[in-house]
């Protein structure tokens, strides 16, 4: 049996992630469709705090270098960029609390709190890109979802970046007020230190009674 010669050409899996760029945001300028602005939000999944969303509108000719899915970059570069954005860009942020998510489940108030922030943007845009597969309701204007927009948008990654950094800043807060949980080391993500601490103290207001194992069936 002959043995089959390896390509010469990659697979597309190992193609190099070179990040997000502006041609999304371009494209839709050169349809007609301006500003752009992107928005993603921050803690779906951890079982205490906020979900957190931001939108943001980028001045094409002064973008912050570097930017890229909030995940992918350290504390310090997050901290750094969430400086040059709101410096530089159009910003609004929204959050959803425990007792929205609660009611109208993670989904549903990570879209709300997408929503806000775009509505709360000084200038209207007229196209926004969303990470994700879907839409938040209740925007005027155009919209389109993204999938791993924060990787593929610029926007989407900023507005990731925002999410992120008030998030995290907002659970370090949490833990001077809650301090037997531990939140300034784990955002309220069910790790094994968290899981102990609800054990010992059980559940705080800022906990999500809806998720598992919080929730009682």
């Amino acid at each position: 049996m002959k043995r089959r010669t390896a390509s010469d050409s990659p697979a597309l899996f190992d193609l190099l992630d070179t990040g997000p760029d502006f041609s999304l945001e371009l494209e839709a300028k050169a349809g007609g469709l301006w500003p752009v602005a992107g928005t993603d939000e921050a803690g779906r999944g951890p079982l205490a705090g906020p979900v957190v969303a931001a939108a943001v509108i980028l001045d094409p000719d002064n973008i912050p270098s570097g930017l890229n899915d909030s995940k992918k970059l350290s504390k310090a570069k997050r901290e750094a960029l969430f400086k040059q954005i709101m410096e530089t860009s159009l910003v609004s942020i929204a959050s959803s609390g425990p007792a929205l998510i609660d009611d109208m489940n993670i989904l549903r108030a990570s879209l709300d709190a997408m929503r806000r922030a775009v509505l709360g943007l000084p200038v209207s845009p007229s196209l926004v890109l969303a990470d994700g597969r879907d839409m938040p309701p209740g925007i005027a204007c155009q919209s389109k979802a993204v999938i791993k927009g924060d990787s593929r948008s610029l926007s989407i990654a900023a507005a990731s970046i925002i999410a992120k950094v008030t998030r995290d800043r907002m659970m370090e807060r949490a833990a001077q007020v809650h301090p037997a949980y531990g939140f300034e080391g784990h955002a309220g993500y069910g790790t094994a230190a968290h899981l102990r601490a609800i054990d010992d103290h059980g559940p705080c207001p800022l906990h999500r009674m809806s998720f598992r194992p919080l929730r009682q069936d």
